[in-house]
């Protein structure tokens, strides 16, 4: 990918520079040779860890940062969403939780169906229930918190085009960010934390963040920004070990006039009240 300097390269090398401002050229570069090294590894890692079981992987986590953290959300008994950004090796993530707890995590079904029937059976494994991105897997998420479960979310992916979704801060860039989170917390009060699985000698250390606090706002903008900020906390613990290739920064052409209309009203008004 390095040496191609294909598209993997060049959204990579991309959003670094956008999320990182300040690093030098050789900085830059630096980063991004790293992130798609790790890159790599966790496509590697993958199908190990859908063949093996639990006790396999549980052996090639060293160590858990935080895990007080998250029984003590937990034991409020309003349910739990944990935050799992594509960070470190994401697919530890699940497993560990449903070790934990019973798991509803969800997924985006694949337009190929076996790739889609590969992807589950990898992913189904004991206390994990998986619940595609449509009402119905919102419903199975509404139930797993009200039972007190824990239910596991990608917060950084792209949203569907109907999808509820706003524009929020992410590392400085109006970025689109799912409303999904916000509303969960807002129709059951559960609690969220944030949590990944860094790659470290000898396998991975699961480390576990509260949540912003800001995510807990009734306002759905600032709640989704502290979605982000939950996001941000973790990518600067292992900045090389995020998904850095996947095209976060691109919005649905609806979106984009909607951004552009704000904008122009916004200029309206600083106009209108510098020219009453």
């Amino acid at each position: 990918m390095w040496l191609a300097k294909g598209r993997s390269h060049r959204i990579t090398l991309k959003n670094i520079r956008t999320c990182f401002p300040q690093l030098s050229p050789q900085e830059t570069q630096k980063l991004t040779h790293q992130s798609l090294i790790e890159t790599a590894k966790t496509a590697a890692e993958v199908s190990l860890i859908w063949r093996n079981s639990w006790s396999w992987l549980e052996s090639k986590i060293v160590a858990v940062e935080g895990e007080d953290i998250l029984r003590a959300e937990l034991a409020k008994g309003r349910g739990l969403i944990a935050l799992a950004p594509h960070l470190g090796n994401w697919e530890v993530i699940a497993p560990y939780l449903a070790s934990v707890a019973p798991l509803t995590a969800m997924y985006q079904p694949v337009a190929i169906p076996a790739m889609d029937k590969l992807i589950l059976a990898g992913r189904s494994k004991s206390n994990i229930n998986m619940a595609p991105t449509n009402r119905k897997g919102v419903l199975m998420l509404l139930k797993a918190l009200q039972q007190g479960n824990i239910v596991g979310i990608l917060p950084d992916q792209l949203p569907k085009k109907d999808a509820g979704a706003e524009l929020a801060s992410f590392f400085g860039q109006e970025t689109l960010t799912m409303s999904l989170v916000h509303s969960l917390i807002t129709r059951t009060q559960s609690r969220a934390i944030a949590l990944f699985a860094k790659r470290v000698p000898g396998g991975f250390k699961v480390i576990v963040l509260p949540a912003d606090e800001a995510i807990y706002s009734e306002d759905p903008l600032i709640s989704i920004r502290g979605l982000n900020a939950s996001v941000e906390n973790c990518v600067h613990l292992a900045p090389a070990q995020y998904q850095w290739e996947y095209n976060r920064f691109r919005f649905p052409k609806s979106h984009q006039l909607a951004r552009e209309q704000k904008r122009n009203l916004f200029a309206c008004k600083q106009h209108c009240d510098t020219n009453p």
